[in-house]
């Protein structure tokens, strides 16, 4: 039987235990931590001499700005991916280094660059992990990557979800075009080359010279490219990039205020469905219903909305918000003109939509029966502007309404102040004169 003194001494013993495991874990993981954040290289002034010495991807930053803190453990994450790569990934404070952020034009926090030699990229993506790091890789190769062994080309429909490919000799009008769309869309996909002989073993063409597109385990083809030598170079250069621009996305993406614009580009109608995910990224059963229903049409009528019609979903309520200007119940579906920025609402209830209701509101859309809303005039402009600005102080006042206060109350106090002494000031002048004039009549 254990006698009171010795019992605390096993408990003190005990204690003493826990707290040491305690301690050594937590100094454990702050060493992982440390570890893992100390693969992004601290960079200073220096970097302006030095960043033509090898391939960078570099954050910008500021260490007041709310954004780049949750940038940094992704960037951290990156810097780990890519740490056996030839791509050094570090990050540069421009409140600390000043003549470095002039240097590199930087306007706004975070701004995340690669860097080679004399060109510099400045990268527009989302920022996760992977896009980032694929990012990277793409921009750190040459625009077009050979493909010199069979096999390869099942890595790459495991790595990538889409890609593109030339085969045949790397000579001609075609190539020499596909190459160029190569560079001006680096920053965007991932481009390859490879023989005839190679590329039996997985497409299915009839002759060289061949450009295929692979995405969502599917290829299609550059329709052009088996009468190129009868076409005009410049129609084929032309068809050749239009082309890849609006094959360098899957038919189905989830659209973010990052890559809105390049969805845009594509000048294509933009189907979007519009959910609302919550903080774990999940979306409520009957929005995912109504997401599933806008999706099934793109999968099942491929052919027939293509050409004219670039579908995808937005998680986020408040990019429909901005761009219909009002708010707007979830789930819900809008029709973007890329080209003329008009925008479409439909009639049906979203969640009493059905397929052939969606068939009838993109028909009515493309015969031009529909009725068009918003625009890019400067009325709708200043309206937008406004809207943005409205939208920005409530939502300054919800995160912190003593701070919103403070910074738009002071202001305004000065300028009361200001006003006051400008117009009362003047009468009361005025008063001390009368006063003055009657005292002399006196």
């Amino acid at each position: 039987m254990k006698t009171p003194k010795m019992f605390w001494h096993y408990s003190q013993l005990r204690a003493f235990l826990t707290v040491f495991i305690v301690l050594v874990s937590a100094s454990t993981l702050f060493a992982w931590r440390r570890a893992d954040s100390s693969r992004v290289l601290e960079l200073t002034e220096r970097f302006i001499d030095v960043r033509h010495e090898g391939q960078w991807l570099v954050m910008f930053y500021a260490p007041w700005c709310g954004y780049c803190k949750r940038t940094e453990p992704i960037f951290g994450l990156v810097a780990q991916a890519l740490h056996a790569t030839n791509v050094r990934v570090g990050r540069l404070d421009c409140t600390k280094y000043p003549a470095a952020a002039r240097e590199f034009k930087i306007r706004s926090y975070p701004t995340i660059m690669f860097i080679k030699g004399n060109m510099e990229f400045t990268y527009h993506g989302d920022r996760s992990r992977d896009e980032l790091v694929d990012y990277a890789l793409r921009m750190s190769g040459p625009p077009v990557q050979l493909v010199t062994r069979t096999e390869s080309v099942d890595m790459l429909k495991g790595s990538h979800t889409i890609f593109f490919m030339f085969v045949g000799l790397q000579e001609g009008i075609v190539w020499d075009t596909y190459y160029a769309a190569a560079e001006n869309y680096q920053e965007h996909g991932f481009f390859y080359a490879t023989t005839e002989d190679i590329a039996a073993h997985h497409f299915d063409f009839e002759h060289p010279p061949a450009v295929i597109v692979y995405k969502e385990e599917q290829h299609h083809f550059y329709p052009c490219a088996h009468r190129a030598h009868e076409m005009d170079p410049l129609e084929v250069n032309e068809t050749i990039h239009h082309w890849v621009n609006v094959e360098r996305f899957v038919s189905f993406p989830k659209i973010t205020r990052f890559n809105i614009h390049q969805l845009l580009k594509t000048k294509k109608n933009l189907v979007v469905a519009v959910v609302e995910e919550d903080k774990l990224n999940q979306v409520a059963t009957h929005e995912l219903e109504f997401r599933d229903m806008v999706e099934g049409v793109i999968r099942k009528h491929r052919e027939r909305y293509h050409e004219k019609f670039q579908f995808g979903w937005i998680g986020d309520p408040s990019i429909a918000h901005s761009i219909i200007m009002d708010q707007l119940p979830t789930p819900h579906l809008i029709v973007i003109n890329s080209t003329t920025q008009h925008h479409y609402l439909p009639d049906d209830d979203p969640l009493q939509m059905t397929p052939q209701a969606l068939h009838m509101f993109l028909e009515a859309i493309h015969n031009e029966n529909a009725i068009a809303l918003g625009g890019d005039t400067y009325l709708v402009r200043v309206n937008r502007a406004l809207f943005e600005l409205k939208k920005s102080l409530i939502e300054m006042w919800r995160g912190n309404p003593v701070l919103t206060t403070v910074i738009f109350g002071l202001p305004l106090g000065f300028l009361s102040l200001i006003l006051y002494s400008i117009f009362c000031g003047d009468c009361m002048v005025i008063e001390d004169e009368d006063e003055d004039d009657h005292e002399k009549k006196e």
